[in-house]
């Protein structure tokens, strides 16, 4: 959420911000115009004429009118010469802007909530908070209620709820708490039936009553003492499998089965991946056969497990930004680990430790040696991996806990792997940049 400022970054703004126009436009066109799968000349003039702005007409001869104008308005807003201004900055191609008006932002934002897809408005206004500093007008309750809300907008919030006035913050509660139970219905489903499997399976038994026998896997394993048995007074042969051993599961009790610990890194970077962790961690929590802790940190640790009953209190007791000190974090972890054979760590961060590094490596060594299952995540977003420190996910790896971002719907499969102690899905190198 960062200023930019520089020729360089204007540049590589001013290229991005053709691509996003472009894709915004024909997305729109594809939305307003369904099955024109190839479009005519006049079509494609069209498009481009919204991609480029008011200065293409002559060159692409298309004059715009009625709803292509006000679309044309609504992105000239956003990506024009005045409006990706920034006190200090430098601005791009077209002319417009928003300016810091909040009724004409208000305006705007209903404007392209009419105008664009639900997924292009999130993305709009992403690129709005993000190129005209309109973060502060998000500490205005009206404002909050004319947005549509994401990840990346509980993300911002979160990132000014020091600053937000006591008659914003119950607004800001209400929508980040209609994000997060849209996650919750996503995502809780999954991981309780990944989950839950994983535990049954990890608490296989050799020697069970009859009435835990199970008979499937009791006979896979036994397959190879099958019997031929001759029939008596020459009638069929029949055959059998002789049940040397026997699989089956311990009965379902109340006693906590693993100790499930998060670590998450409260960079600013950090923010998508706080709000997947927050919400996976009061399901977990949820849970009887986990115990779950939950530790956010940057320069200092704060334990928030007391609050995973909503994870709401938990991201608003969030502090996003400020520096990292990873060792620290993980050395409050391992000391609150008292079964190191049932305990999962996963550590949440992009790696740039501000505290000592070696110490960081020696207790991921110490606590993988006593029998922790030790899982290191870049990212828990849909975004794939941000930067991080490839040397110090280089020496994880080494050690045997590989750095990877994960999306939150491969989360409850890396899970349930870690607990069954099995290696775990990593996605193609390719995936991760």
């Amino acid at each position: 959420m960062g200023t930019s400022t520089g020729v360089g970054t204007d540049a590589a703004i001013g290229t991005t911000t053709t691509t996003k126009v472009k894709e915004r436009a024909e997305e729109t066109v594809d939305r307003t115009t369904p099955g024109a799968r190839h479009p005519d000349d006049g079509e494609r003039l069209r498009r481009w004429r919204l991609v480029l702005g008011a200065d293409s007409t002559d060159s692409t001869g298309r004059a715009l009118s009625g709803q292509d104008a006000a679309m044309d308005s609504a992105l000239n807003a956003l990506y024009g010469e005045g409006a990706g201004k920034k006190q200090g900055g430098r601005g791009g191609g077209r002319s417009a802007g928003l300016g810091a008006s909040a009724p004409s932002v208000a305006r705007w934002l209903g404007d392209i909530r009419t105008y664009f897809p639900s997924s292009v408005v999130q993305v709009m206004q992403r690129d709005a908070i993000d190129r005209l500093g309109l973060a502060a007008l998000l500490l205005e309750p009206e404002m909050l209620e004319a947005v549509e809300a994401d990840v990346h907008l509980v993300g911002t919030l979160l990132s000014l709820n020091k600053a937000m006035p006591e008659t914003t913050k119950e607004t800001a509660r209400a929508v980040v708490r209609k994000v997060v139970e849209d996650l919750e219905k996503r995502l809780e489903h999954r991981t309780r039936a990944a989950l839950t499997g994983a535990l049954d399976r990890s608490a296989r038994i050799s020697r069970p009553r009859h009435r835990d026998i199970d008979w499937d896997r009791t006979i896979r394993a036994n397959l190879k003492n099958y019997l031929t048995i001759p029939g008596p007074d020459g009638t069929a042969a029949t055959g059998t499998v002789v049940p040397e051993r026997l699989i089956g599961y311990g009965r379902a009790s109340r006693a906590v089965k693993k100790d499930i610990v998060l670590c998450i890194d409260q960079s600013g970077s950090m923010a998508a991946s706080v709000v997947y962790a927050s919400v996976f961690g009061a399901v977990l929590a949820s849970m009887r056969s986990l115990a779950t802790r939950l530790v956010v940190f940057d320069t200092a640790v704060v334990d928030l497990t007391d609050q995973l009953d909503d994870p709401v209190d938990v991201l608003f007791g969030t502090q996003l930004g400020g520096g990292t000190d990873i060792n620290r974090a993980l050395a409050y972890c391992q000391s609150k680990i008292t079964r190191p054979a049932d305990t999962v760590v996963v550590l949440i961060s992009d790696l740039y430790e501000g505290g000592i590094r070696d110490e960081m490596l020696k207790r991921v060594a110490a606590m993988k040696a006593s029998g922790v299952q030790f899982v290191t995540l870049l990212a828990l977003s849909d975004e794939g991996a941000p930067a991080y420190d490839h040397e110090h996910a280089a020496a994880l790896g080494v050690l045997g806990a590989p750095a990877f971002a994960c999306t939150p719907d491969l989360f409850p499969d890396v899970m349930a792997a870690a607990i069954e102690k099995r290696p775990l899905p990593i996605p193609d190198k390719e995936t991760q940049e």
